[in-house]
């Protein structure tokens, strides 16, 4: 089984768009905003069987982890409230998408923070989206201010709660920022590379996961420029008086594979031990054209992961094994949908 664990729903359907922007004009205007449209099924399943679906079968990949478009989360937009209701019908419209198709994608939620309470009703949306939509990991961002970074770092005792949240539901984070504020950064040329980048930092220079041994966190785009500098980052550790990395990072962090081209991917997998890396390609989202080199979508990241040197047993793992260690949630869901599948996985 080919699983992905990073894709967006990039393709809403446009009166879902629509609505956040008359949301946040209501808000500049301190007037309510409109009541939210009638999105009917047949919209969504055009969005998803044109779209999402589509090059999964083409691509061979038999589910997605799925969540609001990252992009769009817009943190740093709006305040508190308008956060709360945004992400509120964002994580509706995923959790429609899965009962739409059941055993093709698998929900993360969205999170309602806002530049003054970074984790302000975070819980509260974590709980419903995991006990009542059957959600099985939510989306971080570690930076709500969209390029201010004035919230405190991950390892700040402000996020305890909901760390204490993901770890008691058993859920992993995918660190993931929204938008960059500033049109001098690029949002995902140059923001989300930074991000993952940053995040990463800050675990190495904390102690964070020993006062959570079960907390997990996936950071994206084949984490940023922790692979390329690895050395750096081993050297910092020493520096800073810091375990090692595979003692202190590694046991609780890992890296997708979105990134766009062979040799990145090897780096990636000839760096990072295999056991941390998850396949992902985040398709229809930040590259979505023909690499004219290889006359493939440069998103199509199967093809990067199979070209590498990794043995059988270690792309099984990439593929499938590892995202269900980290998605623990993720077997139930799978099997709740498609009896079959639960079937011929116990027999395998």
């Amino acid at each position: 089984m080919i699983i992905d664990c990073h894709g967006h729903f990039t393709t809403v359907p446009p009166a879902h768009k629509q609505w956040r922007e008359a949301q946040l004009v209501a808000w500049e205007a301190g007037l309510e905003p409109p009541p939210y449209p009638h999105i009917a099924d047949a919209d969504i399943t055009g969005a998803i069987t044109q779209g999402q679906l589509a090059m999964m079968d083409e691509r061979g990949i038999d589910v997605t982890i799925f969540s609001p478009q990252a992009s769009a989360m817009g943190h740093h937009r709006g305040d508190a409230v308008v956060s709360r209701e945004w992400t509120r019908r964002c994580n509706d419209l995923i959790a429609r998408v899965i009962g739409l198709f059941p055993g093709r994608f698998a929900g993360v939620c969205q999170l309602p923070q806002s530049v003054a309470d970074p984790i302000g009703g975070c819980v509260e949306e974590l709980r419903r989206c995991v006990s009542e939509l059957g959600f099985i990991g939510a989306n971080l961002n570690p930076d709500p201010s969209g390029g201010d970074w004035n919230a405190p770092p991950l390892t700040d005792r402000s996020w305890y709660p909901l760390y204490d949240a993901l770890v008691e539901l058993d859920v992993p984070a995918m660190i993931h920022v929204s938008g960059s504020s500033n049109p001098h950064v690029h949002t995902t040329g140059a923001y989300y590379i930074a991000a993952d980048t940053i995040a990463f930092m800050q675990l190495v220079q904390s102690r964070l996961f020993a006062d959570f041994p079960k907390l997990r966190f996936v950071i994206p785009h084949g984490g940023g420029a922790a692979p390329y500098h690895w050395g750096r980052y081993r050297g910092l550790a020493a520096m800073l008086d810091q375990p090692p990395l595979d003692a202190n990072v590694l046991t609780n962090v890992f890296f997708d594979t979105c990134v766009y081209h062979q040799p990145g991917i090897d780096l990636l997998c000839e760096v990072i031990p295999s056991q941390n890396i998850l396949f992902g390609s985040e398709m229809i989202g930040a590259v979505r054209g023909v690499d004219s080199r290889s006359g493939h979508h440069f998103d199509d990241t199967r093809r990067y992961v199979e070209a590498t040197s990794l043995d059988d047993r270690a792309k099984r793992a990439v593929f499938e094994q590892n995202i269900y260690r980290v998605y623990p949630r993720l077997g139930a869901v799978l099997h709740r949908s498609d009896p079959y599948r639960r079937t011929t996985r116990a027999a395998g």
